[in-house]
C-alpha cells in the first residue's frame, strides 16, 4: 500500500513523472516490478520472449496492475490484455527508453542542427525494433501532459508522457498506433487546472474544421520532379525579372455547383486553376494562408496549425502534388504566411501549458486589440525557433517559392494601433519592437539560405526604412515590399469623377518620389475588395462603358509603372460583386463582351510585360524611369518612358484619364522611327471604342520633352497606350 498516493495520482491523471512508477523497475532483491495502468483491462499478463506469461495483480480497481519478473537484464515484454472487446496483445509505452537525445533537446532553442519538425510533434517510427508512434510537445510549465486520441478512448489517464526536464519537453512512444488516427494533448497546468485539449503545434495534418484534432501522419511523403524548375530559377534575380502575381483564395475561386457548392480539392485545382493562371501569363500564384485555421471567415489569417496544410482541400501529399504541377507549368507558388499573431481558440497556442507560453504575458505586448488575437513572444528563444523553423519548413519540405509575410507593420511597432498607456516601450524608450526586428532578419536569412530562387515579401504599410534591403546592410532582409501607398493613392484618383481628377493629379505622380527606395510590388489585393469597399470595377466612376474604360486604363498604367504586379482573383474579368469567401467567383460574367475583353487585356498586359525588358529590368532603379508628361493636370494626361538595362528598346506609356479624346497630343520620345501600339486599352477587342493611331505612329523631327524627335498621338478617352519602338529594317 506504499504506492497508494502515487496510484491515486496516476488514476487521476495528475502524476508528473509516470516513468518513475510505470514500466519495469529494479527492486532491491534483484527482481523487476512491472507496473501498468490500463483502465479498460479486466485481466493482464506480462508475456516474455521465452513464452513465459506472468499474471499481473490488480492493486487498484481503476486498473493499476503489478507483476514481478525474474531477469538479470531489463525485461523485454508485451502485455496480454483481456478487456470488454476481447483478448489482445499490447506494447507497454513505459518499458521504452527516451527517443529524444540531449542534442535534440537543445535544438528546440535553436542551438542544434536538427529541424524542429523532426523533434517535436507526432510521427510514426520504429523504436527499439518496435513500430509505433512518437509524440513530443513543448510545455515547460505543465504539471503533467498526456497524449489522448482514437487509440486510447481520449482518456488522459492512459498515456501520460515523460518529461525531459532540460527543455520542458514531454515525450512518449506508443507501440502499435496506426497512421491517420486523431490525437491531442491533455495538459494539467502549473496551478493544477485541467486545460482544454490542445492540438499539436507541430502537427503535419489536422481534421477538417470545425473539428479540431490533429492527425497522426508524420512528415508528408512527397514526390518531386521539379529539378528543372529550381535549376532555372536559381540564377534569376527577381528584381530584374518579370514578376506578375495572381492572388487567390482557393475556397472561393471556383466551386462545384452540382455538388452543393463543394470546394475544389488540390488535384482539381491543379487541373483547373494552374492552367488558367498560366494562360493569363502570370509568373506566380499567391495563395491566401493555407496553414490550418478553424474559422473560414478569417480567410486563413488566424492559423492554429502552422505546419499543416489545411484539410479543406485534401492531404499534405495532395498539396505537394499541386506545387509540383505548378512548377511543371512554369509557375511559382507564394504562400501568405502569418507570424504576426494567432487566434485565441481554446485548442490553439494561447495559454498552451497554462501560462503565456507562445504569447507575451502583458496584454500591452501580447494581445492585438484590433483582431482579438495573441502576439507571439519573439524574444523567447523557443518561440523564435518555432517560427523560423516553420518558415524553412514550407520552403524545404513543400518546395514553396516564396513567403508573403502578413501584417509586418503590426510586428515592427510596439504602439501599433495602441493609444498612450496601452503599450510598453523598448529598452531604449522607443516604439520599435526589437525582438520582432531580430526575428524578421533571422527568418529572412534562414529562408534565403535554404534554396536559391526563393523570395520573401513584406506586407508593410508604413515608412519603415530598408524593409527590402539585406539584413547585413541594416535592412529587414525581405526581397520585396508591397507598395501600399501607391495602391491607396491611385485607387483614390481612379475612384473620382474625371471632372475632379485634375485636383488630384498628384495621387498618380507622388509614388515616383519613393518608388526606388524599396523593391516594390504594386498590389491590388483582396483587402481592396472586401468589407464594403466594393470590387475594382465598382469603384470606377461613370456609366458602364466608362467604368470598364477606367479600369482598363488603370490596369495598363499599373503594368507600365515601376514595380512588380499583383492582382486578386476576379479583378482580371471585372467582377461586379464584392468578393465573398463563401461563394465562387462569378464566372458567368465571361459570357459578356466587356468582361471577356477585360480578361483578354490582362492576359495581353502580362504578355507584353514579359516580352519587353524595359518594363521589368529596372523596376527597382531610377535609371529605368523617366517622366515625359507629369504636369498636364488640365487634361489628366500622364506619359513616361521605361528603360532596360541591357540595351533593349524603351517602352512609352501614355494615359488619358478623361473621357475626352486628345488629338495631336505631342510627346517627345528617346528614339526616332516607328512606335507601335503594343497595348491600346481602347481597342475594340477589349471592349473599347477603337480610337487610336492605326497601330503605329512615326516620329517627327520636332523637339519634345528633351528629345530631338517626338510623336503626335491620338489619345483615346479613358485609355492607356503602351508604345514600343520598332527597329528600322536595313
Amino acid at each position: 500500500m506504499a504506492l497508494s498516493p502515487t496510484i491515486e495520482a496516476l488514476v487521476e491523471a495528475r502524476h508528473g513523472d509516470p516513468f518513475a512508477v510505470l514500466g519495469p523497475h529494479r527492486l532491491a532483491d534483484g527482481r523487476w516490478a512491472v507496473r501498468v495502468f490500463l483502465p479498460d483491462a479486466n485481466q493482464v499478463e506480462v508475456c516474455l520472449p521465452d513464452c513465459v506469461a506472468i499474471a499481473m495483480m490488480r492493486l487498484h480497481d481503476a486498473g493499476f496492475f503489478e507483476a514481478f519478473v525474474e531477469s538479470v537484464a531489463r525485461p523485454n515484454y508485451v502485455l496480454r490484455v483481456w478487456a470488454a472487446g476481447g483478448e489482445e496483445l499490447r506494447g507497454d509505452p513505459y518499458r521504452f527508453a527516451p527517443v529524444l537525445s540531449d542534442e535534440d533537446l537543445v535544438s528546440v532553442r535553436g542551438a542544434g542542427d536538427k529541424p524542429l519538425e523532426d523533434i517535436l510533434g507526432a510521427r510514426l517510427l520504429t523504436h527499439e525494433d518496435v513500430a509505433g508512434a512518437f509524440f513530443a510537445v513543448w510545455a515547460p510549465s505543465a504539471r503533467s501532459v498526456s497524449v489522448v486520441g482514437d487509440f486510447n478512448a481520449w482518456d488522459g489517464r492512459r498515456h501520460p508522457m515523460r518529461r525531459r526536464h532540460e527543455a520542458g519537453i514531454w515525450e512518449l512512444f506508443i507501440p502499435g498506433v496506426a497512421r491517420g488516427l486523431r490525437y491531442k494533448f491533455e495538459i494539467l497546468g502549473r496551478d493544477g487546472a485541467l486545460l482544454p485539449l490542445k492540438a499539436d503545434p507541430l502537427a503535419f495534418a489536422a481534421e477538417h474544421p470545425p473539428a479540431t484534432a490533429s492527425l497522426l501522419c508524420g512528415p508528408p511523403h512527397l514526390q518531386w520532379s521539379d529539378e528543372a524548375w529550381w535549376a532555372s530559377v536559381a540564377t534569376r534575380d527577381l528584381r530584374r525579372e518579370p514578376v506578375s502575381i495572381y492572388e487567390c483564395h482557393l475556397g472561393s475561386w471556383a466551386r462545384v455547383v452540382e455538388e452543393d457548392q463543394r470546394r475544389l480539392n488540390w488535384r482539381e485545382l491543379a487541373a483547373r486553376l494552374l492552367p488558367y493562371v498560366k494562360e493569363l501569363g502570370f509568373t506566380h500564384l499567391e495563395l491566401l494562408p493555407i496553414t490550418e485555421y478553424p474559422f473560414d471567415g478569417s480567410w486563413g489569417y488566424q492559423p492554429v496549425s502552422l505546419f499543416a496544410p489545411t484539410s479543406r482541400f485534401g492531404s499534405p501529399e495532395d498539396f505537394g502534388f499541386f506545387v509540383n504541377q505548378a512548377h511543371a507549368l512554369g509557375l511559382g507558388i507564394i504562400l501568405d504566411w502569418v507570424p504576426a499573431h494567432f487566434p485565441n481558440d481554446p485548442h490553439g497556442l494561447g495559454q498552451f501549458d497554462g501560462t503565456h507560453l507562445y504569447e507575451h504575458a502583458d496584454p500591452r505586448q501580447g494581445f492585438h486589440q484590433d483582431w482579438g488575437t495573441y502576439v507571439y513572444n519573439f524574444g523567447r528563444e523557443e518561440v523564435f525557433t518555432f517560427l523560423v523553423a516553420n518558415a524553412r519548413y514550407w520552403i524545404e519540405r513543400f518546395h514553396i517559392d516564396g513567403l508573403r509575410v502578413d501584417a509586418v507593420a503590426s510586428m515592427l511597432y510596439l504602439d501599433y494601433s495602441r493609444r498612450a498607456g496601452e503599450w510598453v516601450p523598448n529598452r531604449f524608450g522607443g516604439n520599435e519592437n526589437l525582438d520582432a526586428i531580430a526575428f524578421l532578419r533571422r527568418m529572412n536569412e534562414e529562408v534565403y539560405a535554404v534554396r536559391a530562387g526563393v523570395v520573401t515579401i513584406a506586407e508593410e504599410s508604413t515608412a519603415w526604412p530598408a524593409v527590402s534591403h539585406p539584413a547585413y546592410a541594416g535592412g529587414l532582409g525581405f526581397g520585396f515590399k508591397w507598395n501600399m501607398g501607391w495602391m491607396h493613392d491611385t485607387l483614390n484618383f481612379m475612384s473620382r469623377d474625371p471632372l475632379y481628377r485634375s485636383w488630384h493629379h498628384h495621387h498618380l505622380t507622388f509614388g515616383l518620389l519613393y518608388a526606388f527606395s524599396e523593391n516594390f510590388i504594386l498590389p491590388l489585393s483582396h483587402d481592396e475588395v472586401v468589407h464594403g469597399k466594393g470590387s475594382l470595377i465598382a469603384k470606377m466612376p461613370g456609366d458602364e462603358w466608362q467604368k470598364f474604360a477606367n479600369l482598363r486604363a488603370y490596369f495598363a498604367f499599373m503594368w507600365g509603372h515601376p514595380g512588380k504586379k499583383l492582382l486578386f482573383m476576379g479583378g482580371e474579368f471585372a467582377q461586379w460583386r464584392e468578393w465573398n469567401h463563401d461563394q465562387s467567383l462569378d464566372w458567368h460574367l465571361l459570357d459578356l463582351p466587356l468582361h471577356a475583353g477585360m480578361r483578354r487585356l490582362v492576359g495581353d498586359l502580362n504578355k507584353t510585360y514579359r516580352a519587353w525588358p524595359a518594363l521589368y529590368q529596372q523596376d527597382c532603379e531610377a535609371a529605368g524611369f523617366r517622366w515625359l508628361v507629369a504636369d498636364d493636370t488640365q487634361n489628366c494626361v500622364l506619359a513616361f518612358a521605361r528603360f532596360a538595362s541591357d540595351g533593349a528598346p524603351p517602352v512609352i506609356i501614355v494615359s488619358n484619364f478623361t473621357p475626352v479624346p486628345q488629338m495631336e497630343y505631342r510627346i517627345g520620345v528617346p528614339l526616332s522611327g516607328i512606335w507601335r501600339e503594343a497595348i491600346n486599352t481602347d481597342a475594340a477587342i477589349y471592349g473599347g471604342s477603337n480610337l487610336g493611331n492605326s497601330g503605329q505612329v512615326s516620329t517627327q523631327e520636332k523637339e519634345g520633352h528633351g528629345f530631338p524627335q517626338s510623336l503626335s498621338l491620338i489619345l483615346p478617352p479613358l485609355a492607356t497606350l503602351m508604345l514600343v519602338h520598332e527597329p528600322q529594317s536595313a
